[in-house]
């Protein structure tokens, strides 16, 4: 997806965090979107956006954004030094990350899980499994959301706390570890592009279609 579009102005209402170098930038919502769909956003009115998918609901008073603070990058770090009432920019959200009313799987790593927690607020969680992958238990972002919405259909991998309350391992290992894979459904991916991979490689052997994966890619 191309991310060279028109970027609006936009007050920042709130940053918090919520992990270790995780935060969530809110601003006001003054356009119409869909659940799973991106924005490009930045610091500067004619820079270099970068596309973060939306955490908010679509009729929520605020569009939230996820993201991962990079050291070395060149818009995260000034991102988490956002404070209220500070301008950024951003598109009119767009693309074609969505999901009907039938039955599916998610499959999440890191901010990989903010598209699912939009279509969760959105009132798309019924039917739908959600297998969220993270470092330790902190990374399972906006937990308190969606274990209210998928009950037990929401399973959390975390792959490096040794007292984790979770499954204990990766959750290409979780995957892996299944003798049976639903094959009569889709699966959504978020995350990055070897996450995506290497799922995707693993859901073909289990026998589900290509047809049936649908990704995002994270970069």
């Amino acid at each position: 997806m191309s991310n060279s579009r028109t970027l609006f102005p936009k007050k920042v209402t709130s940053l918090t965090q919520v992990a270790d170098g995780v935060y969530v930038l809110s601003f006001a919502r003054d356009v119409e979107f869909r659940a799973g769909q991106v924005v490009a956003l930045d610091v500067e009115p004619y820079g270099e956006p970068r596309l973060y998918s939306i955490a908010g609901g679509e009729r929520d008073a605020e569009i939230e954004i996820l993201f991962d603070e990079r050291p070395e990058g060149r818009l995260t770090p000034k991102l988490s030094r956002l404070r209220k009432g500070d301008t950024v920019y951003v598109s009119e959200p767009f693309g074609t990350f969505r999901c009907d009313d039938r039955e599916a799987v998610w499959i999440a790593a890191g901010t990989g899980v903010a598209p699912f927690v939009s279509m969760v607020r959105s009132g798309a969680g019924q039917g739908k499994t959600l297998i969220q992958g993270g470092r330790r238990d902190e990374n399972f972002y906006y937990s308190a959301v969606l274990e209210v919405v998928l009950e037990d259909r929401y399973v959390r991998c975390c792959s490096q706390q040794a007292d984790t309350r979770y499954y204990r391992g990766r959750l290409t290992a979780w995957l892996n570890n299944q003798t049976h894979l639903r094959t009569d459904v889709k699966y959504y991916l978020c995350g990055s592009a070897e996450m995506v991979v290497e799922v995707r490689d693993i859901l073909i052997r289990k026998g589900v279609a290509f047809g049936n994966i649908v990704s995002e890619t994270y970069f």
